[in-house]
């Protein structure tokens, strides 16, 4: 019998995921704080699916409950100050699924396990069209007997599903330094286009020189075409950067490692929020350089 799940923020990302564990057979009853979030995903789960007016009714004697909030402090209300924790059956596994900050994940797990139930670390990467696609990266890390329970819910979700380790934090660790490489990854790509809009070349030709060269990267080929365009569709907004590459920051001021092009890409991102941008596509980062420029 398939495990009953709930699932707790259902945005760009949350929608198809729950979407994709209801075509896989699992029971699903999704929660989010935005009646829009939860009307759309009752459009797209079809019967498979319900709805709950609160995150504990959604949690209610569910063997697994997912959380792919914004940030760690909405885990710790939908877990403790909204009751979703104690609804959930005695013997349940939270699976937090958001990008968080590994010392507050490490606290969360800690809470949820001397509650009697048990936790997995395992943020994704791999976007709006990853998570439609259910070709999510999940980097997970918890103890092997909790994994092996809760991994057909994770293989319904992603295609490359990594161990990291056996401790909550592990698994956001390794999201941080993939978010480092993101991030540094769009602003370096912004900044070659910018260089070549300046002396006046034909985008489309260098970004097609580009892609074929051996300074593509996943992210040019994936960012570049929207740097293009005016006005793209958001696949991940500016302001996930801005709170992903803040992380990053705090991972390493906690480790105590010098990240200068981390924290660049930040600054970036940041002053593209600050004018307005933050829920523009993480592309528009390129604005940013033509402000700079004068174009």
């Amino acid at each position: 019998m398939a495990l009953s799940v709930a699932f707790a923020g259902l945005g760009s990302m949350g929608v198809p995921m729950a979407r994709n564990l209801v075509r896989r057979g699992f029971p699903v009853r999704g929660y989010d704080v935005r009646p829009e979030g939860q009307a759309a995903f009752e459009a797209a789960a079809g019967s498979g699916g319900t709805g709950a007016a609160t995150v504990a009714a959604a949690a209610e004697g569910a063997d697994v409950l997912i959380l792919m909030v914004v940030n760690a402090a909405q885990a710790e209300t939908a877990l403790f100050g909204e009751g979703a924790l104690a609804a959930l059956a005695p013997d349940a596994t939270v699976i937090l699924m958001a990008t968080c900050p590994p010392d507050a994940v490490s606290a969360l797990a800690a809470r949820v396990e001397a509650a009697g139930r048990r936790f997995v670390d395992a943020p994704v990467s791999g976007g709006v069209v990853g998570a439609e696609a259910a070709t999510l990266t999940i980097m997970a890390a918890a103890p092997a007997e909790v994994l092996e329970r809760v991994r057909p819910v994770l293989d319904a979700l992603g295609d490359k599903v990594f161990v990291v380790g056996t401790r909550a934090g592990q698994g956001a660790t390794v999201k941080a330094v993939n978010q480092l490489l993101c991030g540094v990854h769009i602003v370096a790509c912004a900044e070659a286009l910018s260089l070549a809009a300046r002396v006046g070349v034909d985008l489309g030709v260098v970004l097609d020189i580009l892609s074929g060269s051996s300074a593509s990267s996943w992210m040019l080929k994936d960012r570049g075409p929207r740097m293009l365009e005016a006005e793209p569709r958001v696949t991940s907004a500016v302001d996930i950067f801005v709170k992903d590459l803040g992380i990053v920051l705090e991972a390493g001021r906690d480790q105590k490692a010098a990240l200068p092009l981390a924290a660049l890409a930040h600054q970036l991102f940041l002053s593209t929020s600050g004018r307005g941008d933050g829920a523009a596509d993480d592309s528009q980062v390129i604005r940013a350089y033509r402000l700079l420029n004068g174009d």
